[in-house]
This record gives C-alpha cells, sequence and structure tokens, in this order.
C-alpha cells in the first residue's frame, strides 16, 4: 500500500478555493478523495488552509464491480454442408434379381386309345378323286383312308411292319374294290410310312376306339 502523506497550501483568494475544489474532484475520480479542511489562519486574516491530505475512499464510493458487459451473442456456425454419397446398397456389385421357378403345370395325359379291332392286310394309296364317299372334298395331303366297312371318321393306326413306322388316318371315303387289300391311303398318309414308289404293302392296321 502507498504511504500517506499530507500537504498543506494556503490560497488566499475566492480562485484558487475553486480550483482547489476541482483538483478534489480530480482526485475522487481517480480513486482517492481530498478532504478538504478549512482552517482560518489566526495570524493572517482572509486566509483559507486547505488539508490536502489524501484518504481512503470510503466504501460507499468505491466503485462497484463491473457490470457484466454483454457477450457477443453466439455467431451461427455454417451447418456442414450436405454431400451426396452413394448408399452402400448402390457401392455393392449389382447382381440379377432370382426369377421365381416356375409352377410346374400337370401334364395332359391322355388315355391310350382303345384297339377294338386289329389284323394284317394289303394297303395303296390314291391321289385322284373330287368327292370322298361322305361328301368331303378330296385332299391327297389329308391323313385320311377308305375302307369297306368301317364308320366315318373311324380312327385306324396303320403300320408298316418293314421299318415299324406307323401313322393314323381317318375314314372318310370306301374302297378299294381289289382282292386282298382292305385300305386305300391317301398319298400323304402312304408316304409317311414307305416310299410312294412302292404302290402297295402288306400292313398291320388297329382299329381305335
Amino acid at each position: 500500500m502507498a504511504a500517506k502523506h499530507s500537504r498543506t497550501r494556503i490560497f488566499s483568494s475566492p480562485a484558487g478555493i475553486v480550483a482547489t475544489a476541482a483538483v478534489g474532484v480530480a482526485l475522487a475520480v481517480g480513486g482517492t478523495v481530498g478532504a478538504v479542511q478549512l482552517a482560518s489562519g489566526s495570524d493572517q486574516p482572509g486566509q483559507t488552509a486547505l488539508d490536502l491530505t489524501p484518504t481512503t475512499v470510503a466504501s460507499s464510493l468505491t466503485p462497484s464491480s463491473p457490470a457484466p458487459s454483454a457477450s457477443a451473442s453466439p455467431t451461427a456456425t455454417a451447418s456442414p454442408s450436405a454431400t451426396r454419397s452413394q448408399a452402400a446398397s448402390r457401392g455393392k456389385e449389382r447382381t440379377a434379381s432370382p426369377k421365381p421357378k416356375p409352377k410346374p403345370t400337370a401334364k395332359k395325359t391322355t388315355a391310350a386309345a382303345k384297339v377294338l379291332e386289329s389284323g394284317s392286310c394289303g394297303a395303296s394309296f390314291y391321289s385322284d378323286g373330287q368327292l370322298t364317299a361322305n361328301g368331303e372334298s378330296f385332299n391327297p395331303g389329308a391323313l385320311t383312308a377308305a375302307h369297306k366297312t368301317l364308320p366315318f371318321n373311324t380312327k385306324v393306326r396303320v403300320t408298316n411292319p418293314a421299318n415299324g413306322k406307323s401313322v393314323t388316318v381317318r375314314i372318310n371315303d370306301r374302297g378299294p374294290f381289289i382282292e386282298g387289300r382292305c385300305l386305300d391311303l391317301s398319298r400323304a398318309a402312304f408316304a409317311t410310312i414307305a416310299s410312294v414308289d412302292v404302290g402297295a404293302l402288306t400292313v398291320r392296321y388297329e382299329v381305335l376306339g
């Protein structure tokens, strides 16, 4: 703590008193107050003595704790800029999605045709004609045949025993009228089991129900 010291100045004019008061105000602003003591000198009338001994500032005049300064409002921080990143699933190798297995479809099974009659006989072929016995236009390219007595639209399976080839024909005409032959096939049906150059051959037939 700084040592206290006192000084006494004597002013003989009112202007000096005013100056002294100004000095006291300045000392009060700086943290100390000069106590002004007015004393009248007995030996010198009209003179005023001022005691400028600095005294400790009263507790009431102690500067109050500084008011908290308004803190600067927190500056808004920029939000991190959105970055487009590839999704995790995109980074993986793409594989084709498995295709659903088709449901097994029930196979249509047709009952084996019942054989009503069977035998062996000679068979030939023909390719000329306009109308068949049942009124159809003859078609040498269709799988049809002529028989003497079987009902129209009867199915007959004809097999060449020499090579095992078979063809199923539909009866739509009458014939042949040659001894030893029971079937006259259309040209297309005959060509399925043998060469048309043969002309006629022995076949095995099965009447199907």
